[in-house]
């Protein structure tokens, strides 16, 4: 149990690392890692330290970034974990259920918005409500992260914001292969995920780079 502990917290660690760092989706991955060692941190818990749990710092972790990664993949795996590991849902504070099926509506929810700001650059962060429906709020906090987290630019104007995407999912980007240096092209979306190097074939998340880098670098 105290090696799933230890585990857990190191992986939850890397995982914040990541995050301040800004690779948002390894840090999602991280958390995701950590979830294999949650019972036993649970057991520890409970019979060394006579802890009580209001929520899971590793879950909680996916279900706020996953909604802002469009990524319903991790929010299956979360619904999997809760049946196969009963003790999570039975001793922590919160209903996760009824967190997950809100983190499910999120992504609907952000998809929406995102292709708005595909469709329509320069929109009005006040006028999101009129135009998509919904909640005001939440279409201002999804801005705000997506702001802090380099995908969106909020410009002030007229005690409002307008929003234009910093990224476009579908831009052929350049990216580097952490493990052999390797600069190719593909798809921004492409290489949110962990993908095969086609140089050294390891499997990695590669590290995007902006135009001016790497322009004279060969597949």
């Amino acid at each position: 149990m105290e090696l799933h502990r230890q585990a857990y917290e190191a992986l939850l660690a890397q995982a914040r690392t990541a995050q301040k760092a800004g690779l948002y989706r390894k840090a999602v991955d991280l958390a995701l890692a950590a979830w294999e060692h949650v019972d036993g941190m649970m057991r520890y818990g409970q019979k060394y330290e006579q802890k009580d749990f209001s929520s899971i710092a590793a879950i909680d972790f996916v279900l706020r970034y996953a909604p802002l990664l469009l990524d319903m993949r991790s929010l299956d795996e979360l619904e999997s974990l809760l049946r196969q590991c009963k003790r999570i849902e039975r001793e922590t504070a919160v209903c996760l259920a009824d967190e997950l099926a809100s983190a499910r509506g999120r992504v609907w929810e952000n998809h929406r918005l995102w292709d708005h700001l595909e469709q329509h650059p320069d929109c009005r962060q006040d006028e999101l409500r009129q135009v998509l429906g919904g909640d005001q709020e939440q279409w201002r906090r999804s801005a705000e992260a997506w702001e802090s987290m380099g995908l969106v630019r909020r410009t002030p104007e007229g005690g409002s914001y307008r929003l234009v995407l910093s990224t476009r999912m579908g831009e052929v980007i350049r990216a580097k292969c952490p493990s052999c240096g390797n600069v190719t092209e593909g798809t921004k979306a492409v290489f949110l995920e962990v993908v095969p190097c086609s140089h050294c074939r390891a499997k990695a998340l590669f590290v995007m780079l902006s135009p001016e880098v790497g322009a004279d670098t060969k597949e």
